[in-house]
């Protein structure tokens, strides 16, 4: 049996797109941030910020893992993410924005590896 991957332990991708993918992503998260359901007010944007970075490079890192596979590699790592911040936020208060961005990215990765349908003649 192979051994599992931890975050830490995945390559990164050093693709220019990469910081370009994120800066689309973030865009999305600050538009949508406000009708999330953990959201306390539009100006908190960015204590939650780090954590859509975090679910978003995750997901990447972690292909073909589930949600309840990963998340306690997750947690874990979030302890030591280069990009938590000054003052990060704790897991349990983050993790669901973490999860959004995580299945934000897995969905998005779903429907690309799906065959479109065959035009019918």
């Amino acid at each position: 049996m192979p051994k599992r991957r931890t975050r830490d332990e995945t390559p990164r991708i050093k693709d220019p797109a990469w910081k370009a993918a994120w800066e689309t992503e973030d865009n999305y998260w600050f538009e949508n941030f406000s009708s999330r359901p953990y959201a306390i007010g539009a100006d908190v944007y960015d204590r939650f910020r780090p954590a859509f970075r975090y679910g978003f490079e995750s997901a990447h890192h972690n292909m073909g893992r589930g949600w309840e596979e990963a998340e306690a590699d997750l947690r874990r790592g979030w302890d030591t993410y280069e990009h938590r911040g000054t003052s990060p936020a704790p897991w349990e208060e983050i993790k669901e924005a973490v999860r959004d961005a995580w299945d934000r990215v897995m969905c998005e990765t779903r429907s690309e590896d799906r065959s479109l349908p065959k035009a019918v003649d």
